[in-house]
């Protein structure tokens, strides 16, 4: 009986872990959204789109380095969360 019930426990906390990394994933993603329109915003301020110009924006490139890292962060999670459902 104990074993049974250390199953259980054991795959309710799993599940529980994968809605978690899931909704962590759900949340990324609208940051990458927005970080999407933040850089097109300051692009368009600042009327320069290249990112090879001198005259690129500073911001727009820290948030698109900010945007790379998440999207990284959401893969790793996204490889995370199959290799739990496959177990």
């Amino acid at each position: 009986m104990t074993t049974s019930h250390r199953l259980q426990t054991l795959r309710g906390t799993a599940a529980a872990n994968r809605s978690q990394m899931a909704k962590l994933i759900e949340s990324l993603a609208r940051s990458v959204e927005l970080l999407s329109i933040e850089i097109e915003h300051e692009e368009a301020r600042a009327g320069v789109y290249d990112l090879s110009a001198v005259t690129y924006p500073v911001l727009a490139r820290s948030l698109r380095s900010r945007k790379e890292n998440i999207r990284i962060t959401i893969a790793s999670l996204e490889a995370q969360l199959h290799a739990t459902e496959a177990a």
